[in-house]
């Protein structure tokens, strides 16, 4: 970069503008989807307008962060705007459901680029002492954009057209893509550089199997011990096995596998994993908690997620000045502790349990995950040379994703498998039972005002109760979170004189800090 010539101000502006948008996308969908599956049909497809995004972003993230390390921060963030807008407008003229899933998944690509190299970018025009800072105003972006995307959503469905949803992206991407433009300015690379083609394929298709498989096992079509299945799994097992052996051979991969050597760098990335997980568990579950419990309305139920992205948004710029004073480790105990608190207490929610309870305990989930934004986007980044710090950035935003898609599933089968046995148990009646066996009844009011009350007060505890478990399961993701934590020893942020040290340093024996 050649800071004589960036124009900072610009540039931070573009970049928050182009995030902000990147991560609207993905909750501002939601609350339009009830009125998009009326007008185009499609039910059936419903799961795949959110999934084919998310895929879609999980491929592209690793790919363009070791592509911006090559060719460029600029110019890879600006191609991440265009497809991204390419696939707004896509969207918005949608005939079909079909349509949409492809649309968005040219969304998703673009998607991919925009928060790692963003991320990336702030620590090449900024110094040490004011990365916590910026990390922080970016997670706060990150934090109120799921906090007003489902509101605005719902306005925009309403009051105007469902498919300005995807037409808002427009202006603001192009105002983000002048001010990056404009304001940027990049020296040329000093080594010529190739990109790994092979190590892209394999890991995309690895990725696909992976992905694929998890979304569609279990379902009425595809059983797990399917045909199908089993061979999604094992597509994902030898493309993956095809992917390292060829990112140890060649001069340029996609993604250093000798950056895992580091203590450090290998538990932050799977510190972000495990707290993927564990965000999608309170953003999925606590909405279905107060629906399907409470039996409050879905809007209702999507807005109980504001107090949580309010704290995420809190803890996130509490975080920033917090790294420039504690050790990584340091901040990521109180993190861990505020969330085993936290899930434990959410473990203990019945159908007695006030909704004010609720709230707050929601507030400390968000108040337990916000931080680690801040902390895990700079300690993976802890002593590297400046040529791997988009792809080492790329990678903790892809383990982050690749949690929350896990997570999604993993635990839902949790929940259901809890659920089913609760129900059996509290409704001895096998066609009262079957009434019962998808909790989305309890979501419907005409078929919760049809039943005799004490079918659907069983139903009901069952249905607290198998989320309440859920919750103290995920006690177990936090404990093993807290092993990686204090795998991150010592090390803290650097001083600009380590950091000017840090430059220099090789990649091996592991990254400058006293482990």
């Amino acid at each position: 970069m050649d800071r004589k010539q960036t124009k900072i101000n610009w540039v931070v502006a573009g970049l928050l503008l182009g995030m902000f948008v990147g991560a609207l996308d993905q909750t501002i969908v939601s609350t339009a989807m009830p009125t998009v599956i009326t007008e185009l049909g499609g039910f059936e497809h419903y799961v795949w307008v959110f999934s084919a995004y998310m895929i879609a972003t999980v491929v592209a993230t690793p790919i363009f962060g070791k592509l911006s390390d090559i060719y460029g921060r600029k110019l890879f963030f600006q191609l991440g705007l265009v497809l991204f807008l390419i696939g707004s407008v896509l969207c918005g003229i949608a005939g079909t459901m079909t349509e949409l899933i492809v649309y968005r998944a040219i969304q998703g690509i673009g998607g991919g680029a925009l928060m790692p190299i963003a991320f990336a970018v702030i620590f090449d025009i900024f110094p040490p002492e004011k990365r916590g800072k910026m990390n922080g105003l970016f997670g706060a972006v990150f934090g109120l954009s799921s906090v007003f995307g489902p509101a605005l959503g719902a306005y925009i469905t309403d009051y105007i057209d469902w498919r300005w949803v995807f037409y808002i992206n427009l202006p603001i991407g192009l105002v983000a893509f002048l001010l990056m433009h404009l304001g940027y300015r990049e020296k040329p690379a000093l080594r010529k550089q190739t990109i790994d083609w092979g190590g892209a394929t394999t890991l995309v298709l690895a990725i696909l199997g992976f992905m694929f498989a998890i979304e569609l096992a279990g379902s009425e079509t595809y059983a797990w011990g399917s045909w199908q299945i089993i061979g999604l799994f094992l597509l994902f097992v030898v493309c993956f096995l095809l992917f390292l052996a060829i990112e140890r051979k060649v001069a340029d991969p996609i993604v250093e596998l000798k950056l895992f050597k580091s203590r450090l760098f290998t538990a932050s990335q799977a510190i972000g994993f495990l707290y993927g997980i564990i965000m999608v568990s309170g953003a999925t579950y606590i909405p279905l908690f107060i629906q399907g419990v409470y039996g409050e309305s879905a809007s209702a139920a999507g807005q109980t997620l504001t107090p949580m992205m309010l704290a995420v948004v809190a803890s996130s710029m509490l975080g920033g000045p917090l790294v420039n004073k504690m050790s990584y480790r340091g901040i990521m105990l109180i993190s861990t502790l505020i969330l085993a608190v936290s899930m434990a207490l959410l473990g203990t929610m019945t159908v007695d349990t006030p909704r004010w309870t609720v709230t707050l305990y929601m507030v400390l989930v968000g108040f337990g995950i916000g931080v680690n934004f801040v902390v895990l986007n700079i300690s993976v980044l802890h002593g590297l040379p400046g040529q791997y710090k988009g792809a080492a950035i790329s990678l903790i935003t892809f383990f982050r994703t690749i949690g929350s898609a896990l997570g999604v599933t993993v635990l839902g089968v949790v929940q259901k498998v809890d659920y089913k046995a609760r129900v059996e148990a509290a409704l001895p009646d096998p066609a009262a039972a079957s009434q019962f066996s998808d909790p989305k009844a309890l979501l419907i009011p005409q078929v919760r005002a049809a039943l005799p009350p004490d079918i659907v007060a069983n139903a009901t505890k069952a249905l607290a109760g198998s989320i309440s478990y859920l919750f103290l399961i995920s006690i177990l993701i936090i404990v093993v979170g807290f092993v990686f934590v204090m795998m991150l020893g010592k090390a803290r942020m650097e001083l600009p004189s380590a950091a000017a040290k840090g430059d220099k340093g090789n990649l091996e024996p592991g990254p400058v800090g006293h482990m």
